[in-house]
């Protein structure tokens, strides 16, 4: 119930073993039935969400009714992993991950500019010859 943007993920999702349903450390699956007051767990990574379920419904709903049929009871510990993450995620990117930033694009550029410049290709060596004119009679 609006945990998951399509019902094709939140499948995915509890295929892969993400949705636990409370204390229980195994998965559940897409069609398992739950019940008023069922703690739904949903591994989003890095943070492990927790949902109270208030009451059940056989519609759809609109998102403005959804805290009447669920409530968020995630831990604060989880709540601020995830501010931690949002903050260092751009802060603290590991090397090499991800889509070079404009800084690192300029000094890659630089870089590769500094090892191939075609001005300094007179340096003596003649890389101009012909592979079709064997000298040592083999064709």
């Amino acid at each position: 119930m609006r945990i998951f943007k399509t019902r094709t993920i939140a499948t995915e999702a509890c295929k892969k073993g993400r949705v636990t349903l409370g204390d229980s450390p195994m998965p559940v699956k897409p069609s398992r039935t739950i019940k008023v007051g069922d703690i739904v767990k949903v591994r989003k990574p890095p943070v492990t969400y927790s949902f109270r379920v208030l009451a059940l419904t056989e519609n759809r709903l609109g998102a403005k009714l959804v805290p009447q049929y669920m409530e968020n009871v995630t831990p604060q510990d989880q709540l601020d992993l995830l501010e931690v993450v949002k903050i260092a995620g751009f802060v603290d990117r590991r090397k090499g991950l991800g889509r070079p930033t404009k800084r690192e694009g300029r000094e890659l550029a630089k870089f590769t500019g500094d090892i191939y410049d075609p001005t300094l290709d007179d340096d003596g060596w003649d890389f101009d010859f012909d592979f079709d004119d064997s000298e040592d009679g083999i064709d």
